[in-house]
């Protein structure tokens, strides 16, 4: 395929609709590497009929419901001004009270109200997580730290395309949490490695993942694209290594 071809297939990736937090499109066509920790486990594990509990940064709503949470006692923030209108229209219906929160340190519930806070790659205030909830509840977040795709993102774009800091990692946000009073009971982090089969899915991504590939698009990064499908013909897949880390947290109860 010649490089006008190439360029027509990437822009129309560069295009497509992302709604939630739904990578449907990139499946078959990403491989990531599994993490040696299942968070789905670990919420489910903290989880009962009696739960109050809190999903911060919910997305599409997609992992929440999967979760069954129970209806009433569940609720939802979302900043991300789409999702959180395809939340407001969505979850109410399972019972489900969805918040829209752009300030970390302001969150619109009372204190000692949640038995259990979730967060997948969100932000958090740690002393303001630590107010909202319970005498002996949990916190549990899963979070992308500040190595993940820098090297392919410093490829494609140069230095300065990362928003999130290089030094955001776990030791740092343990000792976050440890200073606001948490007891921290679970600490894991591993760079797992994520391969893309073709350079119209690593387009696509980058187009979604806005804040580590600022400023990506086909037309400035043509040249370096066309030296990635060369990789991708000669070893199947475009690599990059990935940045994860889990932490599950306790208030005390005294």
């Amino acid at each position: 395929m010649d490089r006008n071809e190439l360029k027509k297939r990437w822009e129309a990736e560069e295009v497509k609709v992302f709604q939630g937090w739904d990578f449907s499109a990139l499946n078959g066509r990403l491989e990531e590497e599994e993490l040696p920790w299942d968070y789905r486990t670990l919420v489910q594990q903290e989880m009962n009929e009696n739960t109050v509990m809190l999903d911060m940064g919910t997305g599409g709503g997609e992992f929440l419901l999967s979760l069954s949470p129970p209806p009433g006692r569940t609720y939802a923030t979302e900043a991300y001004l789409p999702n959180y209108e395809l939340c407001r229209a969505k979850l109410p219906a399972y019972g489900i009270e969805v918040a829209k929160v752009e300030e970390d340190d302001r969150l619109p519930y009372e204190d000692e109200f949640f038995n259990l806070v979730i967060n997948r790659h969100e932000s958090f205030s740690a002393k303001e997580v630590y107010r909202i909830l319970k005498p002996g509840g949990v916190f549990i977040t899963q979070q992308v730290g500040g190595q993940n795709n820098r090297e392919l993102s410093r490829y494609l774009l140069g230095e300065g395309a990362m928003e999130t800091p290089a030094d955001f990692d776990l030791a740092y946000t343990v000792q976050d949490l440890l200073e606001a009073g948490f007891d921290v009971e679970v600490q894991r982090e591993f760079f797992p490695e994520v391969k893309f089969r073709d350079v119209g899915a690593l387009v696509y991504f980058a187009k979604i993942i806005e804040w580590e590939f600022a400023g990506f698009s086909v037309d400035r990064c043509f040249d370096k694209l066309c030296e990635l499908q060369n990789k991708v013909e000669q070893t199947g897949h475009v690599s990059s290594r990935e940045h994860r880390f889990v932490i599950l947290a306790r208030r005390g109860r005294s």
